[in-house]
């Protein structure tokens, strides 16, 4: 089985079948998830010093951030806009 990875910037790249959610960083309840998951260990930095402007959840409870806007990161994560089957977990 190939993981299929995609960008989110600077040289980073995340394995696309781990993603569970892609969230735009403004609201509180995120700033509180970002928060918690550095105090837990679980934060991973990809900005490289950049404004956060996408959060990216794993299904390993992992957050990382990125300088790549939330809709940018999505057409990376699937290319035609929609989910195909190689793209589930079965």
């Amino acid at each position: 089985m190939t993981q299929r990875t995609f960008s989110v910037g600077f040289g980073n790249f995340v394995i696309a079948q781990r993603v569970v959610a892609i969230i735009s960083p403004a609201a509180s309840p995120i700033k509180r998830l970002r928060d918690q998951a550095r105090e837990e260990g679980r934060l991973v930095d990809a900005t490289q010093g950049r404004k956060t402007r996408s959060v990216i959840v794993t299904d390993s409870n992992h957050v990382i951030l990125s300088a790549i806007q939330t809709e940018t990161i999505s057409q990376r994560l699937s290319p035609a806009g929609t989910v195909t089957k190689d793209d589930l977990i079965e």
